[in-house]
């Protein structure tokens, strides 16, 4: 029979057939295996700048501190990043948008966007609060708190959007520069940090103040 091995009775063409087919499966486990490693490595090592940035404040640590907090070599870094700066550049933006999704609340309202604001304040306030500290005179410290500060009001402008005049003008401008600082990270210092109030005293003098602001409009 065509296609059949002499005396064997196997078919050959379906044998090569399936064997390639095999092959190819085989091939593209491997190439996304290789390619969740690569994906891994990178993410291990863009947390490794940032946990160097939370844990010590060092907001420009060499490449052997990153490699090293990474488990992993300078060449390996190097070859993700191609430098130190623009891993660098990364790791912040990486951090920035974490920033952005910590903010938005599961439910909606402005209670709701405070209370996704002080949970944040819990676990990265003392970093803001220790960049801030050095803005004029770290570069990157700097541009650290700049984007800080544009994510905050912007997000002051999202949180409030439904009870904020809804014109652009001098009268929305001075509201959102009023709820800047009634919500900013200093503000949760005084209340939190030096004051010693609990997170839901926090809340409520928040709370108070937000709406003594938007009431006065």
């Amino acid at each position: 029979m065509a296609g059949n091995s002499a005396g064997t009775g196997i078919d050959t063409e379906s044998d090569s057939a399936y064997t390639g087919t095999d092959m190819k499966t085989t091939r593209e486990y491997r190439m996304l295996r290789r390619g969740e490693a690569v994906a891994g490595t990178r993410r291990s090592i863009l947390e490794a700048v940032v946990a160097l940035g939370y844990d010590e404040l060092d907001l420009d640590p060499t490449l052997e501190r990153i490699a090293a907090k990474a488990g992993v070599s300078v060449q390996t870094v190097l070859r993700h990043f191609g430098s130190r700066a623009a891993l660098l550049d990364e790791a912040v933006t990486t951090a920035q948008a974490e920033v952005v999704a910590e903010r938005i609340p599961v439910a909606g309202g402005t209670d709701a966007a405070l209370a996704a604001l002080l949970a944040h304040y819990e676990r990265w306030g003392r970093f803001a609060l220790g960049v801030l500290a050095r803005e004029q005179s770290d570069p990157r410290a700097a541009g650290i708190a700049d984007g800080g500060k544009r994510l905050h009001r912007e997000w002051v402008a999202s949180a409030f959007a439904d009870v904020l005049p809804a014109r652009a003008g001098e009268h929305r401008d001075a509201l959102v520069d009023l709820l800047v600082v009634a919500t900013d990270v200093y503000a949760w210092k005084l209340l939190h940090l030096d004051r010693g109030l609990p997170a839901e005293v926090v809340h409520h003098r928040m709370r108070t103040l937000t709406h003594a602001i938007l009431a006065s409009s």
